[in-house]
């Protein structure tokens, strides 16, 4: 074990000595390690990212704020279900929740759950309603948690203005092999420029109301058992003020998406409709969540425009030189940028079934919950 993910581990208050650590590398942004002990217990330890989040103290804090008051709704598990339903973050031996480094690298600790799995790709319908059910009931568990009690960790996240501006900077700044390779998105991304941004006019005109928001919820933030059952959602690292569209459009975008988030064969991309009436029912049948008629209207085209706005951070990173996002080979960020764009269309061709869907399985909950 590399020694200073040792030191780090026993800086934390938990029982037993680190004998071994498994990178975990689902993510793109933060170090996450599995830690086994020599007692035979595991945790999950991870260095925040303070390019990405420049406040780590202020992330740490809303996680373990959220953690907290969504583990208070759960009183009525035994103490060995709530272990595997709940994140819970232990504090460093001198005091709070965060451990800086030799190098100033800051960490925090959370429980591992034994005998759960996340999914890079949706595998069946269950899984989709299952994963539905829990984001609707992360939103419902929080709703009564007042949004600015949490810190603003990553400012503008999902504003498709600011991406706007970033895209324009890097279009500008790129060189002209990656302006080359990536014409036919930009000239995409320019000629969607205002529809993209509907979403957003409404937010900025106060008519869909601020919530607490998970705001990362791609199908792998979703922990289940080896069962199928989503237990909880992790990764909690982007927990703040949002509106319920960000949630629900990024999740569709990878639980209804036939491809990988980076297929380089873009003939392998789709959108499973099946899927997404899965995880609609899920999500509105299922969880016990009740929208506001604002928070209903255009919750179908939100799956269009945040998988739109991920493949234009993507794209930006490209003209970039990839400075965000970690990547593999050196097109990576465009062929990620293409797969996105591409679902982006396949959704914006599926809208009205969508709705429709939509539309049938909150009428018939709304029908449920009246009759209850």
């Amino acid at each position: 074990m590399e020694e200073n993910i040792k030191r780090v581990f026993e800086a934390f208050s938990v029982e037993g000595a680190p004998v071994h650590a498994d990178p975990i590398k689902t993510g793109h942004i933060n170090q996450t390690f599995r830690i086994r002990t020599d007692e035979g217990g595991s945790y999950i330890l991870q260095q925040i990212n303070t390019d990405v989040f420049p406040d780590p103290e202020a992330v740490i804090d809303n996680k373990v704020r959220v953690a907290a008051h969504i583990n208070e709704k759960r009183t009525h598990l035994s103490p060995a279900d709530l272990e595997r339903r709940a994140l819970r973050f232990f504090r460093t031996r001198s005091g709070g929740y965060l451990h800086r480094d030799d190098s100033g690298g800051c960490w925090n600790l959370l429980n591992y759950i034994q005998d759960s799995r996340v999914y890079l790709r949706t595998p069946n319908a269950t899984v989709a309603r299952e994963a539905g059910r829990a984001i609707g009931r992360f939103l419902k568990d929080t709703e009564d948690l007042d949004p600015a009690s949490l810190s603003v960790t990553i400012p503008g996240f999902h504003s498709m203005a600011l991406r706007y501006a970033q895209f324009d900077k890097a279009l500008s700044s790129g060189s002209d092999e990656r302006r080359r390779e990536a014409g036919d998105l930009i000239e995409r991304a320019l000629g969607l420029r205002s529809e993209m941004q509907s979403l957003e006019r409404r937010i900025s005109e106060g008519r869909i109301p601020t919530r607490v928001t998970h705001n990362d919820t791609k199908i792998s933030n979703v922990l289940f058992s080896e069962e199928d059952e989503a237990l909880c959602m992790i990764d909690l690292d982007t927990v703040m003020p949002g509106v319920v569209h960000f949630d629900f459009g990024d999740a569709v975008r990878t639980i209804c998406n036939k491809g990988d988030e980076d297929e380089r064969d873009i003939a392998n991309v789709g959108f499973d409709t099946g899927y997404f009436e899965a995880f609609v029912q899920g999500f509105l049948g299922d969880s016990g969540i009740v929208l506001a008629p604002s928070e209903m209207e255009g919750l179908a085209f939100s799956s269009q425009v945040m998988t739109f706005i991920v493949g234009l951070r993507m794209l930006t990173d490209y003209l970039n030189n990839d400075i965000y996002f970690d990547t593999a080979y050196e097109t990576h960020n465009l062929v990620r940028a293409k797969s996105q764009f591409r679902l982006a269309e396949l959704i914006g061709e599926r809208l009205g079934e969508m709705e429709a869907i939509v539309s049938r399985i909150r009428r018939r909950s709304s029908a449920t919950e009246t009759r209850g």
